[in-house]
């Protein structure tokens, strides 16, 4: 329990409403914990949620885009992934 971040807390901090969390959670952009009807967010999630709330505030990006922009994310980290492995290979053959 010492890892998770009580969801109101958050709220106070970055300003946001708690259906802001709620709705990223029904996208599937976040895991909510609940114990004893409480919710939290495990603590190595807060860099990707300061980012969700930084598109959601600062440049007015909606849930529905935040969801669009973080699986754009996600494919590019997977070719890159799969750029490099495949460099890798090559320079296997080139030596």
């Amino acid at each position: 329990m010492e890892n998770l971040i009580p969801i109101p807390e958050l709220c106070i901090h970055y300003t946001v409403e708690m259906s802001f969390f709620t709705k990223l959670s029904e996208m599937g952009l976040l895991e909510i914990k609940t114990i004893e009807s409480k919710q939290y967010i495990d603590s190595d999630a807060i860099y990707e949620i300061e980012k969700m709330i930084r598109m959601h505030q600062e440049l007015d990006v909606n849930i529905a885009g935040i969801d669009v922009v973080f699986n754009l994310l996600q494919k590019i980290d997977g070719l890159q992934n799969e750029l490099t492995a495949l460099k890798n290979r090559l320079r296997l053959y080139e030596s």
